[in-house]
């Protein structure tokens, strides 16, 4: 059974990116346009790691860490942040294990933020 990744961003260029990006290494991938929908989502999955952007409608990515880290049973989960650079959202979230930027080489950020949270071994744990 191979783990679950959460991506939520309402972009649909970027969940597209780290979505495809995860399921190369052995994911299975839900993925959201916005907080609210990842809470629903959470409703009837407990994913593995959680990708969130932080400015999104309806409920921004912060909102949706608070509510994360307030439930007993989404708290432990990693949470890597993906935003853009100009909007300084790493500077100021300490509550995540990871922040990535939109505009600078995604891949190569993606595969230091897995690397960096769930082991070097990321792969086999993912189910491959």
């Amino acid at each position: 059974m191979s783990a679950v990744a959460l991506v939520v961003d309402d972009s649909m260029l970027i969940r597209y990116t780290v979505c495809r990006f995860l399921e190369e290494r052995g994911f299975t991938v839900e993925s959201a346009t916005n907080g609210v929908e990842a809470l629903q989502i959470l409703e009837r999955t407990h994913p593995a790691l959680i990708f969130t952007d932080m400015q999104m409608p309806k409920m921004s990515g912060s909102e949706l860490i608070t509510a994360l880290k307030k439930n007993p049973e989404t708290a432990s989960i990693p949470i890597i942040i993906v935003a853009g650079r100009a909007s300084g959202c790493d500077e100021k979230e300490t509550r995540a294990n990871f922040a990535i930027y939109k505009d600078i080489d995604i891949q190569s950020q993606l595969e230091q933020a897995l690397a960096a949270v769930m082991g070097k071994n990321h792969g086999q744990g993912a189910g491959k």
